[in-house]
């Protein structure tokens, strides 16, 4: 079911069996293949190819060139950066058809993937986790990690809002706390 309030451009192509929320705006050349869910309020640019059966949550905005493949799911509030990556079989071979191979990747709320990083498939992505433009990720994120590098690895956190915390783990946008304990990182009202 496609909502009435969604925009879909004349080029894009929108298989059968796809549901498309209120407000979503579908551009030019987008392929969506079948078995598809798009929430509300997405932006799918320019080139985007999506499915089947991929999960697009509400409010994601998934830029020029990027394909979702089988097993992908984008959690609400997801960025992903123009020309991002995300593989679908980890040991690919044009000769050998491995469709029961793919693996799932889990893109956590609020995340950000920036230009051009590669996300090998089978991993989940944690949470408000900032994947910096080129990084190639080729393991699990923990939420809010500030990940760089090929392949990625954490180099800070980041708040909910996106900003690289200093030493004192306090968000300079809006004064959130955090607190790290064992490695991993949540907002001081959580702990």
């Amino acid at each position: 079911m496609i909502d009435p309030t969604a925009h879909i451009h004349e080029s894009a192509y929108i298989d059968t069996d796809v549901a498309i929320g209120a407000g979503t705006k579908v551009w030019h050349f987008v392929h969506v293949l079948p078995g598809t869910r798009i929430g509300a309020n997405c932006v799918l640019g320019q080139n985007v190819m999506a499915g089947p059966d991929v999960v697009i949550g509400d409010g994601c905005k998934v830029q020029n060139n990027v394909a979702l493949y089988k097993g992908v799911t984008l959690e609400r509030d997801v960025f992903c950066g123009p020309s991002c990556v995300f593989t679908n079989v980890t040991t690919p071979r044009a000769f050998v058809e491995r469709k029961e191979e793919f693996a799932r990747t889990h893109v956590g709320r609020g995340a950000t993937i920036g230009a051009n990083a590669t996300i090998v498939c089978g991993h989940a992505l944690g949470a408000y986790c900032m994947i910096a433009a080129g990084a190639v990720v080729t393991r699990d994120v923990a939420p809010y990690a500030l990940m760089a590098g090929v392949p990625a690895r954490r180099i800070g956190w980041v708040s909910r809002a996106g900003e690289v915390l200093g030493a004192d783990l306090v968000c300079p946008r809006t004064n959130e706390r955090y607190v790290e304990t064992d490695g991993a990182l949540a907002p001081a009202e959580e702990s």
